[in-house]
């Protein structure tokens, strides 16, 4: 399930509701590869990418912030969520302001400032101010500033969050919402310097479904459309990752780690790093819930499910016990005690830089594949 989160500094919380709708804030992992950022200048002259119109926050009748909404930058990536609520068929201007307020004041009721994200996108095709001041980050069409957010524990200093109303883990955005997000995600990428590949999933960067499977999958077109709004080329594709197979017989670190993120995912086994008959039929069960073929065997479909489920500092749980095992088999002096601290962070960082990754201290897909390489 997906997992609402906090700023930096806090644990996540879990899975909500919000309502009788459940309204919920969400949005490729630190793909790790190096990237020259066009300047806003550069990216300015192969693109002009009118601004989109954005309700304000007193447009849409939000309260004021409850605290110093402050400003941070520049920008890394942006990163797309959805809101987990109802596939509302009003699509009405108005319904679209009632989300935008619904939100914050869940957000209120959870002791935040303000609105988590930075921006959000009605099924109407309606864009709106999600944190106070995130218009004025925009400045004059290039900018280095936004305000620092809440929708991603571990990237809201350098991430810019989108909502985009609905739940898709099966279901699709209505054009007018896609068609809005394209748009708007080109103009922040023109604005910011940023390009195409630097669009995001939430799930990317934290264990949970956001912004939805369906969602998720629509991503590369996301950013081709995007690139062609800004008449670039399309983005790079992902780097391809390399994943061991695990199956009964084997043993091995690799094993105890799949065993640990296997007990993340709820399931009960020993982990004794022996795959065996056991092992083998919580596996299955486990495929069986991502709709893998269950043949009890874990290549690159099951790691990618995910089983291998992004970690970051602040969390504690079996799967950094999984880390902490494949960071010790890879000569990091670690605790395997499950609690991702300031000495796994300094682990991951290193290990991050020795295989040219984003030193970001987030184990996300392609740091999961390094570590068990």
């Amino acid at each position: 399930m997906r997992r609402l989160v906090t700023v930096n500094a806090a644990p996540a919380l879990g899975r909500r509701s919000l309502l009788v709708g459940a309204l919920g804030v969400g949005a490729a992992g630190a793909l790790g590869v190096a990237k020259a950022t066009p300047s806003n200048a550069a990216v300015a002259a192969v693109a002009a990418v009118a601004r989109p119109t954005i309700a304000s926050c007193a447009t849409w009748g939000a309260q004021p912030a409850t605290g110093t909404v402050s400003m941070t930058g520049p920008p890394q990536k942006i990163l797309v969520h959805h809101t987990a609520s109802a596939n509302t068929t009003d699509y009405s201007q108005a319904a679209a302001y009632s989300l935008a307020r619904n939100i914050q004041q869940w957000h209120f009721a959870r002791g935040w400032i303000d609105s988590g994200q930075q921006f959000t996108i009605s099924r109407g095709g309606y864009a709106m101010e999600g944190r106070h001041r995130s218009i004025e980050g925009l400045g004059s069409g290039s900018s280095t500033v936004f305000p620092l957010g809440a929708h991603c524990t571990g990237q809201n200093s350098t991430s810019i969050g989108i909502e985009n109303e609905g739940t898709y883990t099966s279901a699709l955005p209505t054009t007018a919402q896609w068609n809005a997000l394209v748009t708007l995600c080109a103009y922040l990428c023109q604005t910011y310097g940023l390009g195409p590949e630097d669009i995001y999933g939430h799930r990317d960067f934290l264990d949970t479904d956001c912004p939805g499977d369906a969602f998720y999958a629509k991503l590369p077109q996301l950013r081709s459309e995007v690139a062609a709004r800004l008449g670039t080329s399309n983005p790079p594709p992902a780097p391809t990752r390399t994943w061991p197979t695990l199956q009964q017989g084997t043993s091995g670190f690799r094993v105890t780690t799949a065993q640990y993120l296997l007990r993340h995912s709820g399931r009960s086994l020993t982990v004794d790093g022996a795959f065996g008959s056991g092992t083998k039929a919580v596996v299955v069960s486990f495929q069986q819930s991502k709709g893998l073929t269950a043949d009890g065997v874990i290549g690159a479909a099951t790691w990618e499910a995910p089983l291998a489920v992004t970690c970051s500092q602040g969390q504690t749980s079996d799967a950094v016990r999984g880390v902490q095992t494949a960071l010790t088999a890879q000569g990091y002096a670690v605790s395997v005690d499950g609690v991702f601290g300031p000495g796994t962070a300094s682990a991951v960082k290193s290990f991050q830089t020795a295989h040219a990754l984003d030193a970001d201290a987030v184990v996300g897909p392609n740091t999961w594949s390094r570590l068990l390489a």
